[in-house]
């Protein structure tokens, strides 16, 4: 007895082994950049379509936020301004007692699930810089964004319970708008018992600190720089050439090549940790756009095609720079008139004078 023997079906790859990864692409999903993008206001909720159950998961986010906000607010207040941060601190204990009743409300209405909705899910909410991720944290920032944060939780409560059909809920939506609304009289009770006019004035010397270390000190670092220095190449090429154009573009390029410089220079020295003064990168860009702007102020003068006049307008403007330059030194540095003035003018005349030879030579 013979046997017909079957040819061997060609092999197939099992549907659970690997594939090739052109076959995988091809059958992948396909995505779009737009469904990439958050928060499609497309798909964004309206207040008004929100439930009552969602109305209240809502308001317990929004509470624990808060607080977490207060929180940070006074963890980057505590080294410079620890009066302050005790203000926060109240603040956030006051969320926090919020957060719960609104919790125990919701429990008892609504069993112990809470459905996942954000304040960035529903239209009409105020989109918060998240300026408590910045170090160190400025006062008036701070107690600005504070006030924005309690009017716009206020006025939340205020409107859920002037929609709301469950008496329980209605209740305790606008007895939490009321108090939110007091929560400025206890921001200033807060206030009035951590911030005595001693500590206050302390604060607003650290806070005025603060502001020369982090914004007046790389700021008259890069303006005397880029009026001085630039003064040498600008008046050589004025008084060698006596052409307006040549000379202004060599004092654009001088003033542009020495904010570049200074502002790396001040943005690679410290990280601002142990010295107080800052983020660097935010040194550096005023640095840098000082350093520019102190040269740019006498080398427009050259724009005017008569040269006699260019030259003695870019005088003037020095002059009126050298002279802001020790004004500044004085305000903010403490440095005495007289001599803020004297070290100012030397240092600038002794660049021109060489400036001026090297040009004539």
């Amino acid at each position: 007895m013979t046997t017909t023997a079957h040819p061997r079906p060609p092999f197939s790859r099992p549907a659970c082994g690997p594939r090739p990864m052109a076959q995988i692409a091809h059958h992948a999903p396909k995505f779009s950049a737009h469904r990439l993008l958050p928060y499609n206001p497309a798909t964004m909720r309206t207040f008004d379509s929100l439930s009552e159950q969602e109305i209240l998961a809502l308001a317990i986010g929004q509470e624990e936020q808060d607080a977490r906000i207060y929180a940070d607010f006074a963890d980057g207040l505590k080294d410079n301004f620890p009066a302050t941060a005790e203000v926060f601190r109240g603040m956030q204990v006051e969320e926090d007692g919020h957060r719960r009743r609104l919790f125990e409300l919701y429990r008892q209405k609504f069993g112990e699930h809470i459905p996942l909705i954000r304040r960035e899910d529903v239209k009409g909410f105020i989109k918060r810089k998240p300026v408590w991720m910045n170090r160190p944290l400025g006062l008036d920032v701070v107690r600005k964004q504070a006030c924005l944060m309690e009017l716009e939780t206020r006025r939340y409560y205020e409107r859920a319970a002037a929609r709301s059909t469950d008496a329980s809920v209605r209740e305790l939506l606008g007895t939490l708008a009321n108090e939110e609304r007091g929560h400025e009289a206890l921001a200033d009770q807060l206030e009035r018992e951590n911030l005595t006019p001693v500590v206050k004035a302390q604060e607003d010397a650290a806070s005025r600190r603060l502001f020369v270390l982090q914004v007046v000190q790389p700021g008259l670092a890069g303006l005397m720089d880029g009026s001085v220095s630039t003064l040498a190449p600008l008046f050589a090429a004025a008084f060698a050439t006596h052409n307006t154009h040549s000379t202004f573009l060599v004092g654009l390029a001088a003033s542009i090549g020495a904010g570049i410089s200074m502002g790396f220079a001040e943005a690679l020295s410290d990280d601002g940790s142990l010295t107080g003064r800052g983020r660097p990168l935010m040194r550096g860009i005023v640095c840098g756009l000082m350093t520019t702007l102190g040269g740019i102020g006498h080398t427009l003068p050259y724009l005017i095609p008569h040269f006699q006049t260019a030259t003695t307008v870019a005088i003037g403007v020095v002059i009126l720079e050298l002279a802001v330059i020790a004004w500044i030194r004085h305000r903010f540095m403490e440095s005495p008139w007289i001599a803020a003035t004297i070290q100012v003018i030397i240092g600038g005349a002794l660049v021109f004078l060489a400036g001026m030879l090297i040009g004539n030579a």
